[in-house]
């Protein structure tokens, strides 16, 4: 997946460094990409969580079997205790972020409190560790940047072309049949690739769902918490207020509760969703239960 990133920018830089004969935009797009990385990889969190309306909550009442579920199942995974932290609202759902286990959060909505039982409320914790273990909230990170990387780049692109920057370039040096066809494959793949490099981002994440869900399974030696928490978040309908786009890929199911996720799509319309299909997921696990 990494490889194809690296395909579409080194691609759409050459190409934009040819038809222009300026490198200066491919090393202007990879300063402003390297500044937005430094940026996510160590602000990431702290702007989710107040995007969020997260708020950090002690161990005390009502909070108490949060803390306590949260330190049982950090011992067993060897990891550091996470923030914990409460999202006031009823609809149930939950993420984790940080860029490492040291500096990772969870954070869980007031909702997943009422509704879901111990074992199911230890099943989401787990799969939220398994987050953290699996440094999958760093790797995203990497992949968000990657995605505006080539975004940045087919905007410059389509930018210079229109206000002139082909024809400067044919002036200058006759124009020709192999400029005009390079020029042709530079449209489309700066109208492409960051349709393609969305997709490849959004596989990745559904994947890593796949092995947080396992993962977390293995954490707590009974898959069917996980598997009942799921079945209970899917089958609530409210949709969660604070959610947005930019961080709906985070929570353990999609905020948005479309009916379409729930009902089943062609192979193409799920290209686009952020997470598997929770019967999907729900069926791993309990396979994992007739394995074992």
């Amino acid at each position: 997946m990494l490889g194809l990133f690296l395909f579409f920018v080194i691609g759409l830089g050459y190409l934009l460094s040819f038809i222009f004969d300026n490198q200066l935009i491919l090393i202007i797009a990879v300063l402003i990409a390297v500044g937005q990385a430094l940026v996510s990889y160590y602000y990431s969190d702290s702007i989710t969580l107040a995007v969020s309306g997260a708020k950090e909550v002690p161990r005390k009442e009502p909070f108490l079997d949060l803390h306590r579920a949260a330190e049982n199942l950090v011992i067993t995974a060897g990891l550091p205790k996470p923030r914990i932290y409460i999202i006031n609202d009823s609809a149930p759902n939950a993420f984790a972020t940080g860029r490492d286990p040291k500096h990772a959060s969870i954070a869980v909505t007031s909702g997943l409190l009422e509704k879901l039982n111990k074992t199911e409320l230890e099943g989401v914790i787990a799969h939220e560790l398994s987050h953290v273990g699996n440094y999958d909230i760093r790797l995203m990170t990497v992949i968000v940047v990657l995605v505006g990387v080539v975004a940045l780049l087919s905007d410059f692109f389509l930018r210079w072309t229109w206000f002139g920057g082909m024809r400067r370039r044919g002036d200058s040096e006759g124009g020709g049949q192999i400029q005009l066809i390079l020029f042709i494959i530079a449209i489309i793949m700066a109208i492409l690739a960051p349709i393609a490099a969305t997709l490849i981002q959004l596989a990745i994440s559904r994947k890593r769902e796949y092995l947080a869900d396992a993962s977390g399974a293995l954490l707590t030696r009974y898959p069917d918490g996980l598997a009942s928490a799921l079945e209970k978040i899917a089958k609530d309908r409210e949709p969660l207020e604070v959610a947005n786009k930019a961080t709906a890929h985070l929570y353990i199911a999609s905020p948005f509760k479309d009916k379409d996720e729930q009902d089943g799509r062609g192979w193409l319309a799920g290209l686009f969703d952020t997470h598997p299909p929770v019967a999907d997921r729900i069926k791993k696990l309990r396979a994992m239960i007739s394995k074992s």
